[in-house]
């Protein structure tokens, strides 16, 4: 059961991510600044801390779904996200096997997800020429930003959801 509302919260998190900026004050979006949301991404890597255990891969699997239905919805070019979405939290299932599963590790996996996977896209967009940005420009007016938006969701989404990813992940566990 655990399973379906985590495909519902992804499918929440997937239509807010793509109002996200319209919430934001008009001062803000319409600055040198651009930030992308990756509410999913966050999400799923608290799935991949909490919920997995070693030996399970639901969260890879939830980000290659997800990362496709991005793909689809929202950019031009099919297979980034979900490429980058299922490597980044490969990445931190296997770096959280290193790490006490704790708000500050849990932390540090997001920041480092969130900089690898928008580092991962503006690579992968630089190169079939989608971004003209330079590398300066790029960690200055949108690398950093964007991190910084997403740990503030982060921040908001872990102290609601993390007692019940945990809760599920050992009801899964046990049976």
């Amino acid at each position: 059961m655990s399973r379906y509302f985590i495909a519902l919260l992804c499918l929440f998190f997937l239509i807010m991510q793509g109002m996200a900026m319209s919430m934001l004050p008009a001062n803000l979006v319409y600055s040198d600044l651009l930030m992308t949301p990756h509410w999913i991404l966050i999400f799923l890597l608290i799935i991949a801390i909490f919920y997995d255990k070693d030996d399970t891969y639901n969260a890879v699997w939830y980000g290659l779904a997800f990362g496709l239905l991005i793909d689809v919805i929202y950019t031009g070019v099919l297979g980034v996200y979900m490429i980058t979405y299922t490597l980044i939290i490969y990445t931190v299932h296997g770096l959280n096997k290193w790490l006490h599963a704790n708000f500050f590790a849990a932390s540090l996996l997001a920041v480092v997800g969130v900089a690898l996977a928008d580092t991962m896209l503006y690579i992968i967009y630089s190169f079939v020429q989608i971004t003209s940005m330079t590398w300066g420009d790029y960690a200055l007016l949108r690398l950093l930003p964007t991190l910084a938006a997403n740990m503030i969701f982060f921040i908001i989404l872990y102290p609601l959801v993390k007692e019940k990813v945990y809760a599920w992940g050992e009801e899964v566990s046990n049976i």
